[in-house]
């Protein structure tokens, strides 16, 4: 059977940067990994920054829209099974920020994907720099992503402002009674590491780590409503810019609530791939990119949001 591997997380946590470590790992103890790249939005940015992990043993699919549950399971479905019979022993898929974790269950137990596939490990991505005040939308789909992970894995934890080990776990915590689950993290649950001083060794347990059955009670609201994500491309946006523009977006509410900016800005010698969230911004070189930047929030403000970009 094909082993499936879930890296979950809240926008702009870091997923696809653990997703990068992880299937590098894989690769080099021999496996064949197909990432499956699974986004509610139009345009998938994070396909374009996973071009240096692809070759011989690993490939790259994506699953991009869906208006409704029903269609986004349906192409979900499709997806796998296709992946099914092209000879992968791993599949590792890494969804939106705003997924429903109980419908990736839901699919994998269906005929035939039940006969195909086993469910290996469920990684949670949590922002060590994780505000204090989230929406209840956002409490949710915090708790409830990483209810049934089998390891919680922290990131940004080397930055200023990062919360410890203790303070992590504890708003966590928070976030599962907040929905009434009785599942409660504790130290062995979490890696709390620098993830480029990562070893084998830490990624073989990673590897055993599983996944974990919890309950909790569902908060029933329409992702895409609650959460929206707006598209600016071809603006002639520069890292320098844009440092000055991002905090002025996270402070003005006329905005909107924004939670996070992602996407590229060319540079002298290539390509910025820019992740921003209210916690501050970083600009990373990457080999391909498209003059592109995403904004996600609830109640966002285009018109508002613009003013601010073009000055």
């Amino acid at each position: 059977m094909v082993q499936v591997d879930l890296i979950t997380g809240f926008l702009g946590s870091g997923k696809t940067t653990f997703l990068r470590h992880w299937v590098q790992y894989l690769t080099a103890h021999g496996h064949n990994v197909c990432i499956l790249e699974n986004d509610f939005g139009a345009v998938n940015v994070d396909v374009l920054l996973l071009q240096d992990v692809l070759g011989s043993r690993c490939n790259i699919e994506s699953i991009s829209g869906g208006c409704d549950c029903d269609t986004h399971q349906r192409r979900m479905r499709t997806k796998l099974i296709s992946l099914a019979m092209q000879g992968y022993d791993r599949v590792v898929v890494e969804p939106s920020g705003i997924f429903d974790v109980d419908e990736f269950f839901d699919i994998l137990r269906d005929d035939p994907l039940d006969r195909w596939y086993t469910l290996g490990n469920v990684f949670a991505v949590v922002d060590a720099a994780l505000p204090q005040q989230l929406s209840p939308e956002e409490e949710y789909l915090l708790a409830s992503e990483a209810a049934k992970s089998g390891c919680l894995l922290a990131s940004r934890v080397q930055l200023p402002g990062a919360l410890g080990r203790d303070a992590l776990l504890a708003r966590l915590n928070t976030a599962l009674a907040n929905c009434r689950c009785a599942r409660r993290f504790a130290a062995k649950d979490i890696l709390y590491k620098d993830w480029d001083t990562l070893t084998d060794a830490d990624f073989a347990a990673l590897d055993r780590c599983g996944w974990r059955q919890a309950d909790y009670v569902k908060l029933h609201f329409d992702e895409h409503n609650a959460f929206t994500s707006l598209y600016f491309l071809e603006l002639p946006l520069t890292e320098s810019a844009l440092r000055a523009a991002a905090p002025t977006l996270f402070a003005d509410p006329a905005c909107g609530h924004i939670l996070r900016l992602k996407g590229f800005v060319p540079s002298a010698d290539g390509w910025l791939e820019i992740n921003a969230t209210p916690a501050g911004m970083t600009a990373q070189r990457v080999p391909q990119g498209q003059q592109v930047l995403i904004v996600i929030g609830q109640g966002l403000d285009k018109a508002k949001i613009e003013a601010h970009l073009a000055q």
